[in-house]
């Protein structure tokens, strides 16, 4: 992989490697928090992509907004599952006081 998303880490401490070992509530808990990570960045891009000053033109149009918006989802997902912001990992840890303890037996 090359350019911007190849600069990305591809693991993490609560990367999918570690994920076998959870709790199903944990696993469900991890994915939920990427899940609202992704939703954020998201929001971010499109806030700062509604900011830019520059003229329409015909490469600027409805296509080329698709795009930005299929490109930012792709990336936003990617960097919530990498880790690279670590919303996910501190929404995580935050909710994770209130699952029920694991029972070892």
């Amino acid at each position: 992989m090359t350019g911007l998303f190849a600069s990305l880490p591809v693991s993490r401490a609560l990367g999918p490697a570690s994920s076998s070992a959870l709790s199903p509530e944990r696993a469900e808990l991890r994915k939920a928090a990427e899940g609202f990570e992704a939703i954020m960045i998201r929001t971010l891009l499109a806030s700062a992509r509604a900011a830019s000053f520059a003229e329409e033109t015909p490469l600027t149009g409805g296509g080329m907004q698709q795009f930005e918006a299929m490109r930012d989802e792709h990336f936003a997902d990617l960097a919530a599952a990498s880790g690279a912001f670590g919303f996910a990992r501190s929404i995580e840890a935050s909710l994770a006081q209130y699952l029920p303890a694991r029972g070892d037996g």
